[in-house]
């Protein structure tokens, strides 16, 4: 089993797949890595030999922000907005869409489940 940044890589997976995993690296940053540390980006994830696995470590943690801190950074970054009262402070805080879309329709996974509205009331009759 590899594990690195503390998640643990799918076995039968190719490396290059098998690094975007982690928090913070896509496919792009799994390929530059991987050139970084002249790792084949076609072998499986069980084929690694230590030493590339410890190449392929030391590439992540030294020179990219991945998991924990990342996560941490962004929050931050969120948190910042939603304290000085911008509109995409304002927008994160309501749980709204925050880049522009529309909300009139669609934008369900931001806003829930539909939830019916009762009937209006007749007013009494004379």
């Amino acid at each position: 089993m590899v594990r690195i940044a503390g998640v643990d890589l799918p076995r039968d997976k190719r490396i290059e797949i098998g690094l975007t995993y982690i928090y913070g690296i896509g496919l792009t940053r799994s390929h530059k890595i991987l050139a970084a540390t002249s790792v084949d980006p076609n072998i499986r994830v069980k084929d690694l030999n230590d030493g590339d696995i410890t190449a392929l470590r030391s590439e992540i943690e030294s020179n990219y922000q991945i998991e924990g801190d990342l996560r941490r950074w962004e929050a931050m970054n969120i948190k910042r907005l939603v304290d000085i009262g911008t509109y995409r402070g304002r927008r994160h805080r309501m749980g709204l869409p925050v880049r522009g879309q529309r909300t009139r329709t669609n934008a369900r996974t931001r806003r829930g489940r539909r939830q019916t509205v009762a009937g209006k009331k007749k007013a009494p009759g004379k």
